[in-house]
């Protein structure tokens, strides 16, 4: 295996105590060990959902109920938990298969550590985990981390630290970025996607729909055959352009040329 490409932190500020007074900008921390009741451990459950899937309202074909259930029982840590959302296919499908190796590592650094990487450099040195390892690979790099370990340890749902004036990592979207838009226009554009193949699996949602249409677009431009006939037509009347006889407006070198004569205008009254 490869090993990691050595780098330098850009910013320090992840890694100090900060002095900042308490607002309703700081996370909330939820803990298992404060979850008692029912209600409490169901914010928890709902809270690593945000964190991890970045979807505030959670839909229930990407809730992992065996997860949830080994939680509730207590058979396994909040830790694991966080792991299991990681490797579980609803994070494939909205986080790494939608975005280069680079990006990957930025967002899950925001989800699952609480900060964002350190520039490139520390992108491209855990890119070799995601390249020789895979995803599973990578999330257990994480999670098995020290800074993991030291920040939320097997109790805590990650959360953003020292947050300062930006929005919450976990309302940053991982569909549309540069690197989407670019992928999806080149399958689309070139043909190898069609609108059929586009709801040959899973349920019609309007995202699926929405991003069919600019094949039914590229369809119909192309059906579009325009004659190369005589359709061109005078503004008065619809008369056919082509068919209009135009005068000869040429000048005849030999016609009588008229010389220019002083004519009295209404100046030349004027008194002097």
């Amino acid at each position: 295996m490869l090993p990691l490409i050595s780098f330098n932190p850009t910013t320090q500020n992840h890694r100090v105590n900060g002095y900042d007074v308490l607002d309703e900008d700081d996370p909330v921390i939820y803990r298992l060990s404060e979850s008692t009741d029912q209600e409490n451990l169901n914010a928890l459950i709902w809270a690593a959902y945000r964190q991890v899937f970045s979807e505030h309202l959670i839909i229930d074909s990407n809730r992992q109920t065996f997860l949830e259930s080994q939680l509730r029982n207590r058979q396994i840590s909040v830790r694991e938990f966080i792991r299991g959302l990681g490797k579980s296919e609803t994070y494939y499908r909205l986080v790494a298969e939608t975005n280069s190796n680079y990006r990957l590592v930025d967002l899950s650094f925001t989800r699952f550590l609480g900060r964002a990487s350190y520039g490139k450099d520390e992108q491209i040195a855990n890119s070799i985990i995601i390249a020789t390892k895979g995803l599973e690979g990578f999330i257990d790099s994480i999670v098995d981390s020290t800074e993991y370990l030291e920040n939320f340890g097997e109790d805590i749902v990650p959360y953003q630290r020292r947050r300062m004036g930006d929005r919450p990592y976990n309302l940053v979207n991982p569909r549309y970025s540069d690197y989407q838009r670019a992928k999806e226009a080149a399958l689309i554009t070139s043909g190898s996607l069609s609108v059929g193949q586009k709801f040959d699996y899973g349920v019609v949602s309007r995202e699926r729909i929405r991003s069919a249409i600019p094949s039914i677009f590229l369809s119909m431009v192309s059906d579009i055959n325009p004659a190369q006939g005589d359709y061109q037509y005078a503004r008065s009347g619809g008369v056919n352009a082509n068919k209009i006889n135009i005068p000869d407006m040429t000048v005849d070198t030999n016609a009588a040329k008229v010389s220019r004569r002083e004519s009295s205008t209404p100046y030349s009254y004027l008194p002097k």
